[in-house]
């Protein structure tokens, strides 16, 4: 009797143990995500080097109704779902050497990921046919069976392009489609972020009424890069026709300095000193705001832009809470300090998702913008280890 019961005990654990595997299985592969995003290294990332695939990238293209798209697919050896991955505006686009990385390491932890480059957030652009071709992507990897076993798809939108995703999930092309989408930094309504980086008001978060008051505005300090990013889209609205371009070039060189500053110190060094010498040659009134970019003299670029963001496209395309809301579970990731698209429109977006569809928000310290920060305490750590194990049970 007493080895048939243990024999009957040692059945239940291995039974327990097949069973929950997929269950903490996520939390391992969410602990190595997070450990490889923030560039860790030690015992902790020696001990999770286990939980990772062999990854083969190949290049694609993608079909879209504006035509073709570039594309990257990362493949791991095994994987459980499929994704597509959109970073939001980047001059290198798929290129760009954090978005390879992020890609790379989603698809060790079990994605086939999908990364297509969108033309129009390369220039710095935020349009509604950007949101057509996130959702085309979405489609068009639905119908690979090879990588989407099941027919569905995960969305993973990073910056102005998270916002773009839920859009896009939200459409009746992905409607059955679409398995769970990822806003990691994103907005919930475009004007508003458009009019907080002129200007560095934000609204309160939900909790009160539904209607946003401006008395309960608060102000924050925002980012140059937003702002220098209206003045490239409004420049023919504040200079002369024949300066717009030459404007348009100073601004993209000095955008992409911002970026190399990132990953490349001494060629940002070099970029932002042609940016300088760009602003010289140019005549006035392009030769001010010119330089109001360089000083990064947000006020002052600030002050001139406010008036015309109403201006600005209106289109449900931009804003998901001018839009139909996701049938699949909504992931809303966000730095708690965020000072580009403040933290807060992740707030109200779940605010509006609420008994819509499922949603999930966490605004964390761990995260700066769209990136990991890895000198944090042990608690934050944890949420976003739980908050991505969750999603990888998707």
């Amino acid at each position: 009797m007493r080895l048939r019961a243990l024999a009957m005990a040692g059945v239940v654990v291995v039974t327990l143990a097949a069973m929950t595997a997929p269950f903490f299985r996520s939390y391992t592969r969410s602990a190595a995500l997070i450990v490889r995003m923030a560039g860790l290294k030690g015992p902790v990332a020696d001990a999770l080097e286990w939980e990772r695939e062999p990854v083969a990238a190949y290049d694609a293209q993608v079909p879209s109704r504006h035509g073709r798209l570039r594309a990257r697919l990362f493949v791991p050896d095994h994987f459980r779902r499929a994704l597509v991955l959109v970073a939001g505006v980047n001059a290198l686009g798929i290129d760009e050497p954090r978005l390879y990385g992020l890609a790379h390491e989603l698809a060790g932890v079990g994605y086939a990921v999908l990364t297509p480059e969108l033309p129009d957030l390369q220039r710095y652009d935020i349009t509604p046919r950007t949101t057509d071709m996130i959702e085309d992507a979405g489609v068009w990897l639905s119908n690979q069976p090879r990588l989407a076993r099941d027919g569905r798809v995960g969305l993973v939108g990073i910056s102005f392009a998270g916002g773009l995703s839920v859009v896009a999930a939200g459409r009746p092309a992905l409607r059955g489609r679409a398995a769970f989408v990822l806003s990691f930094g994103g907005h919930a309504n475009l004007q508003r972020v458009l009019r907080f980086l002129c200007s560095g008001m934000e609204p309160a978060p939900p909790g009160g009424p539904h209607d946003i008051s401006p008395a309960a505005e608060q102000y924050r300090l925002p980012h140059d890069y937003g702002v220098v990013i209206v003045l490239l889209g409004g420049a023919d609205r504040v200079v002369p026709p024949g300066q717009v371009e030459p404007l348009r070039a100073a601004i993209l060189t000095f955008l992409r300095a911002s970026h190399y500053d990132l990953i490349d110190k001494r060629k940002a060094a070099e970029v932002f000193a042609e940016a300088k010498r760009m602003a010289g040659a140019l005549p006035e009134p392009a030769r001010t705001f010119m330089t109001q970019v360089n000083d990064r003299d947000v006020e002052s670029l600030g002050r001139t832009f406010l008036p015309l963001i109403g201006q600005a496209s209106q289109s449900p395309a931009l804003s998901p809470d001018k839009s139909p809301a996701p049938a699949c579970p909504v992931y809303l990731l966000h730095g708690a300090d965020d000072n580009v698209v403040p933290a807060v429109e992740s707030q109200w977006l779940g605010r509006y998702l609420e008994g819509r569809t499922r949603t999930r928000t966490l605004l964390s310290r761990v995260i700066t913008h769209a990136e990991l920060n890895s000198e944090q305490d042990k608690w934050e750590v944890w949420q976003l280890v739980d908050f991505f194990a969750s999603l990888l049970r998707r």
